[in-house]
């Protein structure tokens, strides 16, 4: 009965915890609240460079997942800093966001697509 507690106890404990293999995923509304709140923060687009010159959110910035392990040390240097990760539908991001997280990265909120963004884009 014992074990069962602790089991228990432990599996609360965990999922209490909020970040799911290193980064956290949020809604689109949650990130627009943070990009209005915060001041110290990366939005980080993980498309491709086509995509990104048609239509993308002001002020990101572009490092396709597929080159995120080679180029996040270099453009990336704050480990700890508030990094917003999108993609065109959220599968990307979430590759790029726990890429992020592997390579130590503390701070990582991962928001899906810009499909589902409905606020402004460039």
């Amino acid at each position: 009965m014992r074990k069962i507690v602790a089991v228990m106890l432990m599996l609360i404990i965990l999922a209490g915890c909020g970040a799911k293999n290193g980064y956290i995923s949020i809604s689109a509304e949650k990130a627009k609240e943070m990009m209005d709140k915060e001041e110290n923060y990366i939005i980080l687009d993980v498309r491709n460079q086509d995509e990104y010159d048609e239509k993308h959110i002001p002020g990101a910035i572009l490092i396709p997942n597929t080159e995120i392990e080679d180029r996040a040390e270099d453009e990336l240097p704050d480990k700890n800093q508030l990094i917003l990760v999108y993609c065109r539908s959220g599968n990307r991001s979430k590759k790029a966001s726990q890429i992020l997280a592997d390579m130590g990265y503390t701070n990582i909120k991962e928001f899906g697509g810009i499909n589902d963004w409905p606020y402004e884009v460039e």
